[in-house]
């Protein structure tokens, strides 16, 4: 096969043999003494696609090109929206508890604040970044963060720059955060399932799907709840926690980072 079909035909069967090979290996689960961390083949998958994507690791240009890994890029926000319309046909039959978790699901958007308290003073103070600390501080930089900060201060910008290395480090690294920790954290007791359930929605398809199949293999028996939560807490951080990026957390660090470094300012 010949011409433009060779990439895609090539990416697809290298996606193809990594899925196969994640599902081979299976649901594997680690006792670590405080807890239990749930190994799914989604971690699989991203570990192997990582191994084989030239952008990354030069080496793998011999089996995909670099025109492949940008295809693959492109592809992700197609692949992704069955997933999340899947998760949306879970909140009707969840409604109860839902609504009944209505307070909470609205006050876990403060926390969309904390890549602010956290993240700022050591990207300003420890690691001495300049205005690249605001696009990469004001929130976890998922795809409606990006849209507002390309809006703002175009991607090819130092805030653009910020937004995109959280936004490929999160997509990289955070799935493999999002499925390991929450089985492990309610091992120890100390939060409820619906509130482990209602964290895995933070705006990020991959991420949802990592934390959601974690905690669904840990509890088969609340799948419908954890997965209701899950999407009902996704939906509020793309509707609610917008308009909190927009409005409070974009401000409000623009304000910190003048203070913090007024040499900087335009």
């Amino acid at each position: 096969m010949t011409g433009n079909f060779r990439g895609p035909l090539a990416l697809h069967a290298a996606v193809l043999a990594i899925v196969i090979t994640s599902e081979a290996i299976g649901v594997r689960r680690l006792s670590l003494g405080i807890g239990v961390i749930i190994l799914l083949p989604i971690l699989y998958s991203f570990a192997i696609a990582i191994a084989v994507n030239p952008n990354v690791l030069a080496p793998a240009g011999r089996i995909l090109s670099a025109k492949e890994g940008k295809l693959a890029g492109l592809m992700i926000s197609v692949g992704i929206m069955p997933f999340i319309a899947k998760f949306g046909t879970t909140i009707g039959p969840q409604i109860g508890s839902i609504i009944e978790a209505g307070p909470a699901l609205i006050m876990q958007e403060i926390g969309n604040l904390g890549t602010i308290a956290f993240a700022f003073p050591i990207a300003v103070f420890a690691l001495k970044l300049g205005r690249e600390a605001i696009g990469a501080t004001y929130s976890i930089d998922r795809e409606p963060n990006l849209a507002i900060i390309a809006e703002k201060y175009g991607l090819d910008s130092p805030e653009g720059a910020g937004a995109m290395g959280v936004y490929a480090t999160g997509t990289l690294i955070g799935t493999f955060v999002f499925a390991i920790v929450p089985p492990l954290v309610y091992s120890l007791g100390v939060f409820d399932i619906r509130a482990l359930a209602m964290s895995c929605g933070v705006g990020s398809g991959s991420m949802l799907a990592a934390c959601t199949g974690s905690l669904t293999a840990l509890l088969p028996d609340e799948k419908d709840l954890i997965l209701g939560l899950a999407a009902a807490s996704n939906v509020l951080t793309y509707a609610t926690g917008l308009y909190l990026s927009l409005f409070v957390a974009l401000p409000l660090t623009e304000w910190l980072f003048a203070k913090a470094r007024p040499e900087l300012q335009h």
